[in-house]
């Protein structure tokens, strides 16, 4: 009986593993431009990409809706979220709230271990930048290393806020925000920018300049908005 238990608790956290390596998988299949806006998303079709049950994929697509990258509706069943300028600008100002606190309380409380961490994270981005600056027609593959190195920045610049709901909640929102921005944003044309302002970040988080950090991390995450911040 020890051992029938030990069995089917491997089988259940393997399974899990597996429902996780997926959502995960899907997670990035619906931030790119895989599917177009307001696409129906069809478990029973996607089910056949990674072998598992219908019943699964409507798991994880049901995951996917609490986290607002997957729409549902009864009767309708699942699609992916159309392109919305309200909603790009109101996630724009969203992570301006949440990265601007949690990276001044990071500067506040960030350690020579998180320095060293944000330093890392920003040497992995400015390198995949570095080669995608001048790239016109980028790959799904290069887009998401892009997309996951530049997440891990911006988690890294907050992670020593000391506030697990903060982060948790700005993980969301930087998948919704990116969603929106694949929409138009497949060209990288916002990549020369971007290397500035990362470094600027950087510079003023290793000096301990949390007021700096506040601005820079502002004004590049601004450039975002489709319409100026003082008409909002």
């Amino acid at each position: 009986m020890r051992y029938l238990v030990i069995f089917k608790h491997k089988h259940l956290c393997g399974k899990m593993s597996e429902i996780a390596d997926m959502f995960e998988n899907m997670r990035d299949r619906m931030v790119s431009a895989e599917f177009a806006p307001q696409q129906r998303i069809r478990a029973e079709d996607l089910r056949m990409d990674y072998g598992v049950s219908a019943s699964t994929m409507r798991e994880v697509l049901f995951r996917l809706s609490t986290l607002g990258l997957v729409d549902f509706q009864e009767q309708r069943g699942f699609r992916k979220p159309a392109q919305s300028d309200q909603l790009q600008d109101e996630l724009t100002h969203f992570r301006i709230l949440l990265e601007c606190e949690g990276a001044v309380h990071s500067v506040r409380n960030g350690g020579i271990a998180w320095e060293a961490q944000l330093s890392a994270a920003h040497y992995a981005l400015g390198h995949i930048e570095s080669r995608a600056k001048d790239n016109k027609d980028p790959s799904p593959e290069l887009l998401m290393l892009w997309m996951h190195a530049e997440l891990d920045f911006h988690k890294t610049l907050i992670s020593a806020c000391q506030n697990d709901v903060l982060i948790q909640t700005h993980e969301s929102v930087f998948f919704r925000h990116r969603q929106q921005l694949n929409f138009q944003d497949r060209d990288f044309h916002k990549v020369p920018a971007n290397i500035h302002h990362h470094q600027r970040i950087l510079d003023a988080a290793l000096e301990k300049d949390a007021d700096a950090v506040r601005e820079h991390l502002t004004n590049h995450l601004l450039q975002n908005l489709n319409k100026p911040a003082s008409s909002m």
